[in-house]
C-alpha cells in the first residue's frame, strides 16, 4: 500500500452535509435542479430489454410541483471510480451551469475489482469525489453496487461495499446498499441467470434496484419527503 492510499482524505475530513444555499431556498417558483448521475453499466442500464435501466425508472418516480427536474445520465459500461475521479466534473459541471441547485448521484463499484483496484484505492478515490463535490456546493448521492453469481467475486464485493458505506456514513452522504438485501433475493438470481454476462439484470432486476434507491433515503435527499 502507497503512503497515498494508506493517508486517505477520508481519514483526514471531517463530516460534510450539503446544505443548500440561502439564495437557493429563497427563489420563487419549482426548484431549478441538475441532476447528474455517473457510473457504470447498471448506471447506463445495460441489458435492460426497456432500456430504462434503474436511472430513468427513479426518474420517473421522482415528481413533485416545486421540482423543476433536469436529469442527465453520464452512466459508462466498465467504469471504474478511478475513471470516475477524472470525467465526473469536466461532463457534470457544463450540465450544472444554468442550474440553481447541482446534485450528483454516484454509482460504481464492479469495475474497481475488474481493474484490479485495492480497496484502499477505491476507498480514496471515492472520498476525493465526494468532498471535491462538497466542497464546490454539489450535494452527492452513492448507490453501491449489486451482487453477482461468483461466489469469489462477492466475497471481495463485499470489502467494497463496506468501504464505500464507511466513507460515505464518515461525510453523513447518503448511501444505497444495494449487495446485502440483493445477495439472496429469488428474482435478483433468476435475473442473473437468465443473463448472458451473469452479471446485468433484465427489467425487473433493474426495477429491485429502483425501488431501493427509491426507498433509500431519494426524497429526504432530494428534500421532496412528505
Amino acid at each position: 500500500m502507497s503512503i497515498e492510499e494508506g493517508m486517505g482524505s477520508d481519514d483526514q475530513q471531517p463530516p460534510m452535509e450539503f446544505i443548500a444555499s440561502a439564495e437557493a431556498l429563497a427563489m420563487d417558483g419549482p426548484r431549478d435542479v441538475g441532476l447528474v448521475f455517473v457510473g457504470d453499466s447498471f448506471v447506463a442500464g445495460y441489458g435492460d430489454p426497456k432500456a430504462l435501466g434503474w436511472v430513468s425508472r427513479v426518474v420517473a418516480r421522482t415528481t413533485h410541483p416545486d421540482l423543476d427536474l433536469t436529469p442527465y445520465n453520464l452512466g459508462v459500461r466498465g467504469q471504474s471510480s478511478a475513471d470516475l475521479l477524472t470525467r465526473w466534473r469536466a461532463e457534470g459541471l457544463p450540465r450544472w451551469a444554468e442550474r440553481r441547485e447541482r446534485r450528483l448521484v454516484i454509482g460504481v463499484g464492479q469495475g474497481d475489482l475488474d481493474q484490479d483496484l485495492t480497496i484502499a484505492r477505491a476507498r480514496l478515490n471515492m472520498a476525493n469525489m465526494l468532498d471535491d463535490a462538497t466542497a464546490r456546493g454539489i450535494s452527492p448521492f452513492v448507490v453501491g453496487p449489486p451482487p453477482t453469481l461468483d461466489q469469489e467475486f462477492n466475497s471481495r464485493l463485499e470489502s467494497l461495499v463496506e468501504a464505500q458505506s464507511d466513507v460515505c456514513a464518515r461525510r453523513s452522504i447518503p448511501y444505497v446498499d444495494c449487495y446485502y438485501p440483493l445477495l439472496e433475493h429469488d428474482q435478483w438470481l433468476s435475473e442473473l441467470s437468465a443473463a448472458t454476462d451473469q452479471r446485468h439484470p433484465g427489467q425487473a432486476g433493474y426495477g429491485l434496484l429502483a425501488w431501493l434507491v427509491l426507498h433509500g433515503g431519494w426524497e429526504h435527499w432530494l428534500a421532496i419527503a412528505p
